[in-house]
């Protein structure tokens, strides 16, 4: 009989069992058993039991076990952090077998398979496949140390939506997976056959992208063989249980899939090779006839009937996708679907009493963030533990600035904070005459800040004394900024200015509304929004318009440069990307709300945040949608990104740290 390998898994990783059943010796040959119900829970009672590994052991002296993100039944899956990469937060998921077989012909075949993984997984690369880090044994227990990634597995997915899955995103899947399986079937020197494809080795990462997990059965295929019974009752191909398998067996388990995921039906609960008596489009009218074919063809009961190669399948799933235009639609739906199911999961959140409305700073591997419950926190950048807390008498919106081992941040209290980062402890503040909402700039031994009370206030460093202060008649809520000796800044009066560092004022910009946007400066130009709807380019020199480009509604983004792009966002619910040059429009990507926070470009992604709740994640040249994640209150503030990590507040009171 073919043995059915249960999976045990949730929403990280995925455990398999099949290296794990006893094994024992029949008529000279080794087969697979079931476990009985008893044995499988006392294993699994010992696994998730007193055997684990407890968070913060760092295992062989390099990963540090942050958490447990599946349990099997000899083993769990872990999530940890490569120290051997202090100033980088590397994560990586810890796959663990636990040994404890009694008979040694069984002991050493157990190890023997789980070498097999590591050296098969040694061997591959491919965007689809998880890479091998480590491998190593340690008493009873060996390792496998693989990319951790970060997303659901599709019969995890399954159970948490009701409705049937976007044909569209299926479609997209379909195709990664066929480009997976050939790259295994075309492995060198020997192909490489899956022998397991199912939802639940199937991950689909924060990206929206699949990913082929576990490796436990796979093996080189040397030919036409007859072999061991294994694979996952419903899915396996009717060759399958008489133990024998090539790359057709993985096309027509690639079809049951496909057919689980438009139909709901698990095939497991299914009279074998029965899936002709339950039609797709039957089940689910939303499948075209041209999709049901393929289908139909990958799951026919010869194997000479079937696709000849995953390549052929992906080129007919191709084919359909540039008729139908479902690879145009899929990116965009399969982001919104990942969101919908909450595919992004956080590394780490961390709760403050009341709304977090600003922007965070990351120093020396430390987060400091402020919250309208009147602290600046320090946490641990990589984990989110708390480190200390800092308290004012007002809330903080203002982004810190960080200068020799000092922390400075104003604070609706109506002064400026200067406090140790290490320790949290006040070295000095300094008063202005109402809130101060600018967040500081530090610059030639001096802060500068402005303040509700119509000033900017330039302060010495090491005395903390006012060096000026200058009147422009309403409050300034931009952060200076400090390029060749001048300062430039924006008032609620719709005034812009460039001063020196004697507080003359060297020459001023008229808007028509408020600017509270902070500037930013590339190749002798200044970027800002205002109010009055527009993103305006001067030149730093004369304050002279370079271009003006005019948003749908008002903005108090601060705009950012990359490359040939600014990228700032407006009341409207849009976030833009202009070019640098002709001020043309190059896309602009709609949220479901106002974008009041301010955009950044970390590698290759746009990333900014809503007050629709979200944090959108967009392809830095086209605008395309790559993933959102969903808090539970708008965001006002803007993402700081480092190593893998971004970090976003909402006024849901926390603070995210996600992959990037």
């Amino acid at each position: 009989m073919l043995v059915g390998i249960a999976n045990k898994s949730d929403d990280s990783y995925n455990l398999h069992n099949g290296l794990w059943a006893t094994w024992s010796r029949i008529n000279g040959r080794i087969i697979l058993e079931e476990q009985s119900q008893t044995q499988k829970l006392e294993t699994s009672a010992m696994a998730s039991g007193a055997n684990q590994l407890s968070t913060g052991i760092s295992l062989a002296n390099r990963y540090l076990i942050q958490s447990v993100i599946g349990v099997g039944g000899m083993g769990a899956v872990y999530r940890a952090r490569d120290l051997h990469f202090p100033n980088v937060v590397k994560l990586v998921a810890v796959k663990e077998m636990i040994n404890q077989a009694r008979d040694e012909l069984v002991r050493s075949t157990i190890v023997r398979n789980f070498e097999r993984e590591a050296n098969l997984l040694a061997t591959l690369d491919h965007p689809a496949i998880p890479r091998i880090y480590d491998y190593f044994t340690y008493n009873e227990r060996s390792y496998l140390i693989l990319e951790y990634i970060n997303g659901k597995d599709l019969e995890a997915v399954l159970g948490m939506t009701k409705d049937f899955l976007p044909t569209d995103t299926v479609i997209q899947w379909a195709i990664e997976l066929c480009d997976v399986l050939s790259y295994l079937h075309n492995h060198k020197p020997e192909p490489i056959i899956f022998r397991d494809m199912k939802p639940s080795n199937v991950m689909i990462n924060q990206h929206g992208h699949v990913v082929l997990v576990d490796f436990g059965i796979a093996k080189p295929f040397q030919g036409p063989q007859r072999g061991t019974m294994i694979g996952t009752e419903g899915y396996s191909p009717p060759e399958q249980y008489r133990g024998e398998a090539s790359h057709h067996a993985d096309i027509y388990a690639l079809g049951a899939t496909l057919h689980h995921l438009l139909t709901r039906r698990d095939p497991r609960l299914e009279p074998p090779f029965s899936f002709s008596e339950r039609p797709i489009r039957q089940i689910n009218s939303s499948v075209s006839v041209e999709l049901e074919k393929i289908i139909n063809k990958a799951l026919m009961y010869e194997p000479a009937d079937r696709f000849q190669s995953a390549e052929e399948m992906k080129q007919a799933m191709l084919k359909l996708a540039r008729q139908t235009g479902a690879l145009d639609r899929a990116s965009a739906s399969t982001a919104a679907f990942t969101s919908s199911i909450g595919g992004i999961r956080p590394v780490w959140d961390f709760t403050t009493e009341d709304e977090i409305r600003g922007t965070p700073l990351l120093y020396g591997g430390v987060l400091y963030v402020g919250s309208y419950d009147y602290n600046l926190y320090a946490l641990k950048a990589d984990t989110g533990d708390f480190i200390w807390k800092y308290p004012t008498q007002g809330g903080i919106v203002t982004r810190p600035a960080v200068y020799d081992g000092n922390i400075y941040f104003g604070s609706e209290d109506k002064h400026l904070h200067v406090i140790n980062a290490r320790s949290g402890r006040l070295n000095w503040t300094y008063p202005s005459e109402g809130p101060v909402r600018s967040s500081p700039e530090i610059a030639e031994s001096h802060v500068f800040f402005g303040s509700d009370d119509y000033h900017l206030h330039a302060v010495n460093l090491i005395s903390g004394r006012s060096t000026w202060k200058t009147n422009v008649g309403a409050p300034i809520r931009s952060k200076p900024l400090v390029v060749n000796d001048l300062i430039y800044f924006g008032a609620e009066s719709g005034d812009f200015y460039c001063m020196d560092f004697r507080s003359a004022i060297r020459w001023r910009f008229k808007a028509k509304r408020p600017i509270t946007s902070s500037p930013v400066h590339a190749d002798g130009a200044i970027y800002f929004t205002s109010v009055d709807g527009t993103l305006y380019a001067l030149d730093a020199k004369t304050g002279w318009v370079i271009w003006r480009f005019r948003l749908g509604k008002a903005s108090i983004s601060t705009p950012w440069i990359a490359g040939d792009l600014v990228v700032v966002g407006a009341i409207d619910g849009k976030i833009y990307a202009v070019d640098i040059r002709s001020a043309k429009e190059v896309w602009t990507y709609e949220t479901e709300h106002q974008v009041t926070g301010s955009p950044i470009v970390f590698k290759d992604s746009v990333y900014c945040g809503s007050v629709d709740g979200h944090l959108y994640c967009i392809e830095y040249r086209t605008g395309r949608l790559r993933w959102k994640f969903r808090t539970g209150g708008a965001i006002t503030g803007t993402p700081v990104a480092s190593n893998d990590l971004v970090y976003i507040g909402s006024i849901d009171h926390r603070i995210y740290a996600l992959l990037a």
